[in-house]
């Protein structure tokens, strides 16, 4: 890749990365992710554009308010970094195609679901349901395909309902929220049925180490609410850039 395209691209990521801190805060409360401009949480001091520089505002000011010194959450320059990663990682995986932007939109999104989940376990709809038409629609003349994102809206939705409606008659209480089911419905509509069931397939592995780690840590037990749609916006990622090559990986031990 050319440094000086990989630069602006990078540059690119972490300017969307502040936006989709906005998303993450506001979205949870409701309010509009435009207006009004952003603010500290603790004292409503209205921020300068010097305070808002990705990454680098948050060194300066050593992760404090300008005014309160109240503490700044370490997640903000942390989404603004992985947002750069991303995009970096998209343009070498897709290039300069349409593809691109397709595959950039649906890594925001996840990386949004990410940060809401963890923080608040909750999967709005206002991302989750557009999320299901627009993948849907982006298949009418891009990857994976009309067909496959149509079997990826069933796959992804149907097989979470089928474990939430199992574990609730077996247990009496609920397992799976359908914020989870319409995540991963959203992911079968951008990726399709082959990649949404590697998602799951990652998601759950990476949950279950998580979960083996709090309870060796002994700071939780088996009814911890772990945020899978965290796990599956991560798995998710993974998916879009390397799931046709870990697939073909997979298979390859069938043909030996």
């Amino acid at each position: 890749m050319d440094p000086w395209i990989t630069t602006w691209v990078a540059l690119g990521g972490l300017i969307i990365g502040s936006f989709l801190n906005v998303c993450a805060h506001r979205l949870p409360r409701g309010a509009s992710v435009v207006s009004p401009p952003s603010r500290c949480t603790a004292c409503g001091r209205l921020l300068s554009w010097y305070d808002n520089v990705p990454v680098l505002s948050y060194a300066v000011l050593g992760g404090r308010c300008r005014s309160c010194r109240a503490p700044i959450s370490i997640m903000y320059p942390l989404v603004e970094i992985t947002t750069a990663t991303v995009f970096v990682v998209g343009y070498w995986r897709y290039g300069p195609t349409p593809l691109l932007a397709i595959r950039l939109l649906f890594a925001s999104a996840m990386i949004v679901l990410f940060v809401i989940d963890l923080q608040h376990r909750i999967l709005p709809n206002r991302i989750t349901v557009p999320g299901i038409v627009a993948g849907f629609l982006f298949s009418m003349f891009a990857e994976p395909g009309w067909i496959s994102s149509l079997l990826g809206i069933a796959v992804g939705g149907g097989v979470l309902l089928a474990v939430s409606e199992v574990y609730y008659r077996v247990r009496h209480e609920e397992g799976l929220g359908m914020g989870d089911v319409k995540m991963l419905a959203m992911i079968g509509a951008f990726l399709g049925w082959k990649l949404v069931l590697l998602t799951l397939l990652l998601a759950s592995f990476l949950g279950s180490l998580v979960g083996v780690a709090i309870l060796i840590a002994r700071k939780g037990s088996l009814k911890y609410a772990l945020p899978f749609g965290t796990f599956l916006a991560a798995a998710a990622l993974v998916a879009a850039v390397a799931g046709d090559a870990l697939i073909a990986w997979y298979l390859g031990f069938y043909q030996r």
